[in-house]
């Protein structure tokens, strides 16, 4: 986390700002002080502000986050700033924001974000290290720095204990687990062991049958027949699925082939964020122990 020299810099970008006869958007529910207009670029950084009550002036791609993220709920007064990759910084401006809340992967527009507001900038994806526990002390050092401390530490613990009682729902199943988003008919990007679906998945106590590393994102597009490669494995398949790829690969013999596909154990799982921190891992513990749970899945 770094988190430089936001305080002092507070007054004069407030003067600043004000002075521009700039207008407001609906105030977000930030208690703490001098931070009561909080923008926010990163999806991660997004989810956990709303898990710990604190509404930001402004976010991104907001219609594509309910997509893809579905939870937390976005509420209607957040105003969207464009792309994720190319934010839109008259809108991020007109905010007025005290405080630019981001991720490493804004690094190269810091010093344009620096402008507008302090930046604050924490990170839960690294290259080798799996993110659970980064996202973690990233929603500790948020509720520390935003006035939340409280709700940050029971939202931590009410994490585990929900990934806890996932990992307990499902204790008899044992099978390695593909976890896998469709690219198209004839390809797929596995999450491995160092994603947050990943490491989620060892969390439940389950093994990834994904040996490779991965880089803490999903690997390059791989040809459907290496899920054959671990005959034994489930395959999870997260959402979206393209619109074609249901009904040619209900016709492909190639996917007909695959040990799982040919016993039965697929499962298709609702939209989680890839990217996402604690609300992901929560949202991923409870689709995924369900979706496990169906009769037949883990036993074909």
């Amino acid at each position: 986390m770094q988190l430089t020299s936001a305080r002092n810099a507070f007054a004069l970008t407030r003067r600043r700002l004000l002075g521009g006869g700039l207008g407001s958007l609906i105030v977000g529910n930030v208690q703490a002080d001098p931070f009561r207009r909080v923008a926010v670029l990163d999806w991660a950084m997004f989810e956990t502000l709303l898990a710990l009550d604190i509404v930001p002036v402004a976010a991104t791609e907001l219609v594509q986050f309910h997509k893809v993220a579905v939870e937390p709920p976005v509420p209607s007064q957040v105003a969207d700033l464009g792309l994720r990759g190319s934010p839109n910084f008259e809108m991020l401006l007109l905010t007025r924001p005290d405080l630019i809340v981001s991720s490493g992967w804004y690094a190269w527009v810091k010093d344009s974000l620096e402008r507008i507001a302090p930046v604050a900038s924490y990170s839960v994806y690294e290259t080798g290290r799996p993110p659970y526990a980064p996202a973690e002390q990233v929603t500790l050092a948020l509720g520390n720095d935003l006035g939340r401390r409280p709700q940050a530490e029971a939202y931590v613990a009410a994490a585990s204990d929900e990934i806890g009682q996932a990992s307990r729902r499902i204790a008899d199943k044992a099978r390695p687990v593909f976890l896998i988003n469709l690219g198209d008919a004839r390809h797929f990007r596995v999450f491995g062991p160092d994603s947050m679906f990943g490491d989620v998945l060892q969390r439940l106590g389950l093994k990834n049958a994904w040996p490779n590393p991965t880089s803490y994102a999903a690997a390059a597009a791989m040809p459907l027949e290496a899920l054959a490669e671990v005959p034994e494995a489930i395959i999870a398949i997260v959402s979206p699925v393209p619109p074609d790829a249901h009904h040619t690969l209900d016709a492909s013999p190639l996917w007909k082939a695959i040990p799982a596909v040919r016993e039965g154990r697929v499962m298709t799982l609702p939209p989680v964020n890839p990217f996402g921190a604690l609300p992901a891992a929560r949202r991923f513990a409870r689709v995924f122990s369900e979706a496990l749970s169906m009769p037949g899945i883990a036993d074909g």
